[in-house]
């Protein structure tokens, strides 16, 4: 999950207390009110500085503030540098990877370099992650046969459309308890796209 202040957020002369979260690519800023909302990702800030525990960034709409006290300089440093894709999905050089299902040339690129991703599921037990692309909620059947090649830490990424009702978080979740597994994180994996990590209980390792 991403990390969350409660704070004051101002842009365009409007001014309101809500919760800040900072996310994988992006700030969302939901307000009290649920009137004043901002979703701003990094790629539209042309510039970002801290002082007296004040975040402002300058974006496309103007001035964006946000009151984060202590929480400033941090999220700063996550805005200027933030991690790459794989840092935050756990994928470490050298890890065994199982691709399931439909991924944009760009994920499958970062992986050069780092790891070996191969593109099926037929060695059960023996990858670190398997990373799944569920486009409607019909795709999740396949989730409970991918549970059971899982064996100990091994982690299944369940990676689905954002804010799209072909399928939800809630379908997502849903489908990987029903296999038996926890869900542990999310992570904004794109612009378009959210990956919920799904892990099977200690108990049952």
């Amino acid at each position: 999950m991403g990390q969350e202040v409660v704070c004051f957020a101002e842009l365009g002369g409007h001014r309101e207390k809500g919760r800040a979260l900072l996310e994988t690519s992006e700030i969302v800023f939901r307000g009290a009110s649920r009137q004043f909302r901002l979703k701003i990702p990094f790629a539209k800030i042309h510039s970002a500085r801290a002082f007296d525990g004040e975040l402002r960034l300058k974006t496309p709409d103007g001035e964006a503030v946000f009151t984060l006290g202590a929480a400033a300089e941090k999220w700063l440093d996550k805005i200027k540098n933030p991690k790459p894709r794989l840092d935050k999905l756990g994928v470490k050089p050298g890890a065994s990877v199982v691709l399931v299902g439909s991924f944009e040339t760009d994920f499958l690129d970062e992986f050069r370099g780092r790891t070996r991703a191969t593109s099926s599921a037929k060695t059960p037990g023996t990858c670190d992650s398997i990373f799944f692309a569920a486009d409607a909620s019909k795709d999740l059947a396949r989730v409970a046969p991918l549970a059971k090649t899982m064996k100990g830490p091994a982690a299944l990424w369940i990676v689905y459309p954002k804010g799209q009702k072909a399928v939800t978080e809630n379908d997502v979740i849903a489908a990987g308890r029903k296999a038996g597994l926890k869900d542990v994180r999310v992570v904004a994996f794109s612009p378009t796209h959210t990956a919920l990590k799904f892990v099977i209980p200690l108990a049952q390792r």
